[in-house]
């Protein structure tokens, strides 16, 4: 059992070498490269922006968590990555099933995993000369894919935290299903915000998924290699 589950989750033994440095040690070389200019000639607005992304990576787990299982291994290191992720991603569903989104310490956790991950997107388009090249672009587009889920449940958490919009949830994913309407930009009309504080919550989760699905996505896809089925160079 446990040699398949190895098999299932870390695949090929060649996999599981380890990093050349830890994930603590890049950051500080990516943040020393950047002040000192050594990958791209930013001034300004954008180098301001680019060390905010670089520092930021520290107040975050991630990080810790790529430093912790990098010492067994890379493959290892993406599991975790892996794990971390779709456990954000539930995270918001438990704390609406549980209606703990009224918890100080519950929510303001939400809130600090959430900013962990709308900063991520903006770090891999402004700043992604200071990460290594993934092992699969398709799996980075997965782990946006539940970037993209836990963003829209984080802000169900949200809603159902204040009175912000013309009615009362009656049901825990009431809040979950306005929002997946609202960063969908359909608007059906059952729910709308009456409040500044709800109309701002709308406005921002508008923006942000626009960035989300428009800019990263076309960061990605491009990169993106062809290979399977349906690939003409791919000859029996």
């Amino acid at each position: 059992m446990l040699f398949f589950l190895r098999k299932l989750l870390l695949g090929k033994p060649a996999s599981n070498t380890k990093p050349t440095a830890s994930a603590l040690q890049k950051r500080i070389k990516n943040i020393k490269a950047i002040w000192n200019n050594e990958q791209h000639s930013d001034i300004g607005l954008e180098k301001i922006l680019r060390l905010f992304l670089a520092l930021t990576q520290f107040v975050f787990l991630g990080t810790y968590i790529k430093q912790i299982f990098g010492r067994k291994s890379i493959a290892h290191q993406d599991l975790a990555v892996d794990f971390f992720v779709v456990a954000k991603t539930i995270f918001p569903l438990v704390i609406l099933y549980n209606n703990l989104q009224h918890n100080a310490i519950v929510f303001a956790c939400m809130l600090w995993l959430m900013l962990e991950t709308l900063l991520y997107v903006p770090t891999l388009i402004f700043a992604s000369d200071i990460f290594s090249r993934p092992r699969s672009y398709r799996r980075s587009m997965l782990l946006l894919f539940f970037n993209y889920i836990e963003i829209i449940l984080d802000f169900g958490v949200i809603y159902a935290y204040g009175n912000y919009l013309n009615k009362t949830f009656e049901h825990w994913f009431d809040s979950v299903y306005f929002s997946f309407v609202t960063s969908a930009t359909i608007g059906y009309g059952d729910y709308y915000p009456t409040s500044t504080t709800g109309k701002f919550l709308v406005s921002m989760q508008s923006v942000i998924f626009f960035v989300f699905v428009v800019l990263f996505l076309n960061f990605f896809s491009a990169k993106v290699e062809s290979k399977g089925y349906f690939d003409a160079n791919n000859e029996n």
